[in-house]
């Protein structure tokens, strides 16, 4: 039995003019983060919302996680010089519309990272400071952390906290929705950078204080009934991300993205003995 599929004309002859008129291109997002071996978060996490929103999704990897639903197992770092390297690459080939940037580890990734992207003039870049996972398991130094704040953040064009990241920037505990606008007020101030800080942590809903150019916005949303969110802060900030390269203006982006990640959490999605990942698919529909 033969199958035939469509392609090229029987004689072979491939019109490249005509391929070039009908040829599009798509946005493109850059990754810049840890793997996820269990696909929630990181990498993979990223890799499924682009898609899901219709970018093209490269990534640089900055280390290697064993994890799943239960917890982080263990770390592998890649080296400084290779992520440059993997930077080089995307940057020379495959200019990136945007720049989602989450887990780095060292000082010296961080550094390196944040010269890449002045030497080529990185833009629409969404940092998401990852400390600390859920299950507590440390996913960057204090070193780190000081050179986001020094070479990474006045680059951003927005930061995505939660509400103990923000605490460990500022050096002040948040009790209330007036310390967490003027925490991001602070931030926002500090770095020259929009701030989103994520409310997720609040006990009676999940609004997030979005702040730029010193005004405050709140995106407010009642709480989803589900314990499975492992990736959420990966996720909100790709998405963020996907929409600027597609030319959303910022709190446009955010407020999209927020929408796509209460659906992504609202899908149910159950798998997994622990806290389980999120449904990035459930935008598209099933056969």
């Amino acid at each position: 039995m033969i199958i035939q599929f469509p392609g090229p004309a029987a004689n072979g002859a491939i019109d490249e003019k005509q391929t070039k008129q009908t040829m599009t291109r798509m946005p493109a997002v850059l990754t810049v983060a840890g793997s996820d071996c269990s696909g929630g978060a990181g990498i993979q996490a990223d890799l499924k919302t682009m898609t899901a929103l219709g970018v093209y999704g490269m990534s640089v990897i900055t280390a290697l996680t064993a994890q799943n639903t239960l917890g982080v197992q263990g770390r592998l770092n890649v080296d400084e010089d290779f992520i440059a390297a993997q930077l080089d690459s995307v940057f020379r080939d495959i200019f990136p519309d945007a720049v989602k940037c989450g887990m780095i580890f060292t000082q010296e990734a961080v550094r390196v990272t944040a010269e890449n992207f002045r030497r080529y003039g990185a833009k629409n870049i969404v940092v998401d400071p990852v400390m600390v996972s859920t299950s507590g398991f440390s996913l960057t130094t204090s070193s780190a952390v000081r050179e986001m704040e020094k070479s990474l953040f006045p680059l951003a064009s927005i930061i995505t906290p939660n509400m103990k990241e923000a605490s460990a920037l500022s050096g002040k505990e948040i009790a209330s929705r007036q310390d967490m606008e003027d925490i991001a007020k602070a931030l926002s101030g500090e770095y020259g950078c929009a701030v989103l800080l994520k409310g997720g942590h609040l006990e009676s809903c999940a609004d997030d204080c979005l702040v730029m150019n010193g005004r405050a916005i709140w995106l407010k949303h009642d709480k989803i009934p589900n314990p499975n969110t492992h990736g959420t802060g990966c996720t909100l900030s790709s998405a963020i991300a996907s929409f600027l390269a597609k030319g959303e203006d910022l709190q446009t982006a955010v407020i999209k993205a927020k929408e796509y990640l209460s659906g992504a959490i609202a899908a149910n999605l159950d798998l997994g003995a622990g806290r389980g990942p999120l449904n990035h698919m459930y935008n598209i529909p099933q056969e």
